[in-house]
């Protein structure tokens, strides 16, 4: 699966969910994260989107007009994170539902 990661300024927002809505990008996975609690800049929020290729393109042309692309020396460990977080919290939620 193709991914791509931006580092968008939070002022940005409004633009930002206005770019996620588009046909294309909202049938993907998106995750937004404050940069802060990643170890970024407070005043940012970093989006992953993760789908086809094609999906990526589009995100690179509507996205990018909002925050930049993360260079692979910065994105790479911060996909890391983010695939940290989500194996987290599905491992979290299998306890959940298997206690009792």
């Amino acid at each position: 699966m193709a991914w791509i990661l931006f580092s968008v300024p939070s002022a940005k927002r409004g633009e930002l969910d206005a770019a996620l809505k588009d046909d294309v990008l909202s049938r993907q996975s998106q995750k937004l994260r404050e940069a802060g609690a990643l170890g970024g800049p407070s005043d940012r929020i970093y989006v992953l989107i993760e789908g086809s290729g094609e999906a990526v393109r589009r995100a690179e042309e509507l996205v990018g007009k909002v925050g930049p692309k993360l260079p692979p020396t910065e994105a790479d460990p911060l996909y890391a994170k983010f695939k940290e977080e989500e194996e987290a919290a599905s491992a979290g939620m299998g306890l959940f539902f298997t206690e009792g």
